[in-house]
């Protein structure tokens, strides 16, 4: 027995070493086929180098710090994602309590988004939409525009505005073809439990009305061919208008923005006079924060205007003007790129003025206020005086000028076709180009640039502004404009005479005149 276990115990040590054997040969045999550059294709050194454990422990540490950068880099990503998560949270949280408090849901904990659609479905019911309204006078009712495939007919006012027209703004194009999609989409839905029905497309669409009421939104009715002759589809749709919601707070000082108005003149000189007169109260004696850039073109009574310039420096202690002369016919847009250019100090708002421009002082701040330099420029709709000769009869029953300016339809209208007066830093128009001096003469330049504010990702501010007046003038159209520039300048020839009834009545003057005599002679007939 003990010769048998001495000989199990020798033959399991054999067994042993055998297998410790074979590890050996195994692990020198993977040394001896490892590809020579492996460790420098790793980046690291070779471990039986002179300086192996050091060049290890350096690759480690590398390492050690790309991965912490690395993480680092991941924190600060998933810090931001939370951080626009948060943000995004607020704003719906917002639009959800607003939303609530005008539709006078719940408290705040209990507000959700199906409280939106709540009061969404709100603004339907307050419109009208299922009944009519009780109004005070004709004038209280909102009126539908209609509008096809193509055009729209519309009674918005407005010089520029035509009763038919196909949509120019995109906003509007955008906003019918959207209504339309949204009727045939509803068309097409398919009922549960009715057979198959055949697709409606835009060409079943006949017409539609809508109007907009300010506070609630608009109302759409759109009329389709029905399935068969003499029948129709009729969709009502209604795009509410959601709650107000903040999206800016900004404290502004125009104490120091100075505005540079530049005045393109050629002869003029009583017109000049009068714009010296109105300058000198607003500018100089209310505002105090102007530059004046007086563009001479020709020698003609040139020496008049710097007279009156230099009379008005004297007598009001004002030295903020430059006088520049120009050869050559009168050129409005050169005038006013050369006085644009012409200012060498820091950026500052240039105002484009005509010399016949009345103008107050509240509309030098309204100007300050609606532009920005690389944001916006301003495009105010200024009020037209008609001929005041027309309005109030006679020459010598004319009130003064300050008592002409009234904004009624009587005594002019918003001159929407117009786009010369306008506020705009100089580096804004430095950068679009300026104006275009090909364009001579009467017109044009002034579209050209606005056209180009327009292709800019500039903010273009265009609105009627009750401090800026375009006074009467008789207007010549000459004989050296173009075709176009003539018809132009025809049409504001006879939009600026008077309105469309004093027109009329100038027209049938010889008519009205006869019935006064067959009245009179009416009355002393039956008194005799």
């Amino acid at each position: 027995m003990m010769v048998r276990r001495g000989l199990m115990a020798w033959i399991s040590r054999m067994v042993i070493l055998l297998v410790l054997l074979c590890c050996a040969i195994s692990v020198l045999y993977m040394l001896a086929c490892t590809p020579k550059g492996d460790d420098e294709q790793l980046g690291l050194p070779r471990a039986n180098g002179p300086t192996g454990k050091e060049g290890y422990q350096a690759v480690l540490q590398e390492w050690e710090e790309q991965h912490r950068n690395y993480i680092s880099s991941l924190k600060k990503q998933i810090a931001q994602l939370k951080d626009e998560l948060q943000e995004r949270s607020e704003q719906l949280r917002n639009v959800q309590y607003h939303a609530s408090d005008a539709a006078g849901l719940g408290p705040a904990a209990e507000r959700t988004p199906a409280d939106l659609v709540a009061f969404l479905r709100a603004q339907v019911d307050k419109a009208e939409v299922h009944a009519g309204v009780k109004l005070a006078t004709e004038y209280a009712a909102v009126p539908f525009d209609s509008f096809t495939l193509q055009k729209v007919y519309q009674l918005e006012t407005g010089l520029t505005r035509h009763p038919e027209e196909k949509p120019v703004r995109k906003d509007k194009r955008d906003e019918l073809v959207e209504a339309i999609e949204s009727a045939l989409e509803t068309l097409n839905s398919p009922v549960e439990g009715s057979p198959p029905q055949r697709t409606y497309t835009a060409s079943d669409f006949i017409e539609g009305i809508y109007r907009t009421e300010k506070d609630k939104g608009t109302l759409y009715e759109l009329t389709f061919k029905g399935d068969q002759k003499h029948e129709f589809k009729r969709l009502v749709l209604f795009r509410p208008f959601g709650p107000i919601m903040k999206v800016k707070k900004e404290k502004l000082n125009m104490a120091s923005t100075l505005i540079n108005i530049i005045v393109p003149l050629a002869r003029r000189v009583d017109k000049f006079r009068q714009f010296m007169q109105n300058f000198r109260e607003m500018c100089i004696q209310q505002d105090g924060r102007i530059h004046l850039t007086v563009v001479y073109f020709g020698k003609e009574q040139m020496n008049e205007v710097k007279g009156i310039l230099e009379n008005t420096s004297k007598a009001s202690n004002f030295r903020n003007f430059t006088f520049i002369q120009l050869n050559g016919e009168f050129s409005r847009g050169k005038g006013l790129d050369v006085g644009a250019r012409f200012w060498k100090g820091s950026n500052v708002l240039l105002f484009f003025c005509d010399v016949d421009i009345y103008f107050t002082s509240e509309f030098l701040n309204t100007c300050r206020l609606n532009t920005q330099p690389g944001k916006k420029v301003f495009y105010p709709v200024l009020f037209s005086q008609y001929n005041p000769g027309i309005i109030y009869g006679h020459h010598d029953s004319i009130p003064p000028l300050e008592q002409q300016l009234v904004i009624k339809k009587e005594t002019g209208f918003w001159r929407d076709f117009g786009f010369g007066m306008t506020c705009q830093y100089r580096s804004d128009f430095i950068n679009i180009g300026g104006f275009d001096l090909d364009i001579k003469g009467w017109g044009g330049e002034d579209v050209h640039l606005y056209r180009k504010y327009l292709h800019s990702n500039l903010i273009v501010v265009r609105t009627p502004v009750r401090g800026l007046f375009h006074l009467w003038h008789e207007k010549r159209c000459v004989d050296e404009l173009t075709p176009e520039q003539y018809k132009m300048c025809m049409q504001s020839k006879a939009m600026n005479e008077a309105s469309h009834g004093q027109l009329g009545m100038l027209v049938f003057r010889h008519e009205i005149e006869a019935h006064l005599r067959k009245q009179k002679q009416k009355t002393s007939s039956k008194k005799t």
